[in-house]
């Protein structure tokens, strides 16, 4: 049973400064929460960074319902994060946002997770109020 729920953004390391971080942490599972699990950053992309943390015993579970949709996107990289937040509200309301995020929140009460999205200042990104929506308590990890 954990008492918290983690997140961090990769836009400032790499995979192995990210795995090391997972692993000081004990997580045991990273929950990409992005819509979309590709990136320009080499080693961010779902099927690499899923056998990197394979190697490391790192499990890893892809959430795409939980992740921003692209308005949000495009509001965040035009400088008005206030506006995703309003997006992503009404996105996490939705069917497959609640039963997606209903799983993280059954998964976050057995194991130690970790909420991966790209952004490094997690006030920027959707992934704090996903991990708010779990209803244990936030911890931000800066690698």
């Amino acid at each position: 049973m954990t008492e918290e729920v983690l997140t961090v953004g990769y836009e400032n390391t790499t995979p192995a400064g990210l795995i090391s971080a997972l692993q000081d942490s004990g997580v045991r599972v990273l929950v990409d929460v992005r819509a979309l699990a590709n990136s320009r950053k080499p080693g961010f992309a779902k099927t690499a960074l899923s056998a990197a943390l394979e190697q490391a015993g790192i499990g890893y579970l892809h959430l795409r319902a939980l992740g921003t949709p692209a308005e949000g996107r495009a509001s965040v990289r035009s400088g008005k994060p206030a506006e995703m937040r309003r997006i992503f509200a009404r996105h996490l309301a939705g069917t497959e946002a609640q039963a997606a995020l209903a799983n993280l929140s059954d998964l976050a009460r057995q194991q130690r997770v970790c909420l991966l999205c790209l952004e490094a200042d997690p006030q920027h990104c959707h992934r704090t109020l996903v991990a708010e929506a779990v209803g244990l308590p936030v911890v931000h990890l800066r690698p």
